[in-house]
């Protein structure tokens, strides 16, 4: 299938979780995993590493795992309030269909994990008086920014897909059971997943997509001062 255009693949690609049995061929797959690659990673390192679960028993093995942790994300939803942006209508129906996925995990033709390499922590004697000072907080923040080395990667995934006429769908409720996911995949110690991606031929359609206008989530030049949209007075 020939490629889409890049705005009309950003414009269109859904949260797809609806697939057909159909199996993805691995020629598709590598083109998908081909455009992960192209992503940017912190410090150019590319620690990324991608885990293609085709094997049915293993992708019911993690449909298992994911269910389990999705039982506990649901009592989270129930708790939480509704965004205001969306209508009852709207947050009933990204429920089921969320709420749809936590069942069928294990029926995607193919699960993607995308996964990350910890790097080594510097040593905290070898690095300026400065930098020691403030080590706590250096470690915490490359905690926090460690995702910015393969969510990059995991959006060309989405886009990918969508050129390619497939569908998928970011998902992390595994992470709640993590050492299970890592123990059936043998993923090394020091190796974390940050996603699980089904993938198939979607029984259901593309975008458009409904977002918040971009002048409600965009400030100018300092917080809470308005942006202004383009031929605007």
């Amino acid at each position: 299938m020939p490629g889409i255009g890049l705005f009309e693949a950003i414009y269109s690609a859904r949260s797809l979780r609806h697939f057909r049995p159909d199996p993805v061929p691995a020629a598709l797959i590598e083109q998908v995993l081909d455009a992960a690659i192209r992503a940017s990673s912190g410090g150019n390192t590319q620690h990324w590493t991608f885990i293609v679960v085709r094997d049915p028993a293993m992708r019911a093995r993690l449909g298992a795992i994911y269910r389990k942790a999705s039982d506990h994300q649901a009592a989270v939803y129930a708790a939480q309030p509704k965004p205001q942006h969306l209508t009852d209508e709207q947050y009933r129906q990204f429920l089921a269909n969320s709420g749809f996925l936590w069942d069928h995990m294990a029926d995607a033709p193919v699960i993607l994990v995308p996964c990350l390499t910890r790097r080594p922590r510097p040593v905290k004697e070898t690095l300026p008086e400065s930098v020691q000072a403030r080590y706590a907080e250096h470690l915490d923040n490359v905690a926090r920014v460690s995702g910015s080395s393969i969510y990059p990667a995991i959006q060309n995934v989405i886009l990918a897909c969508r050129g390619l006429g497939l569908g998928t769908v970011i998902t992390t409720n595994h992470m709640l059971y993590e050492p299970e996911v890592k123990e059936a995949l043998g993923i090394p110690a020091e190796v974390s997943t940050f996603a699980l991606m089904p993938i198939g031929y979607p029984t259901r359609k593309y975008g458009p997509l409904t977002r918040r206008p971009v002048a409600e989530v965009t400030f100018a030049d300092r917080w809470g001062q308005a942006w202004r949209p383009a031929g605007s007075p």
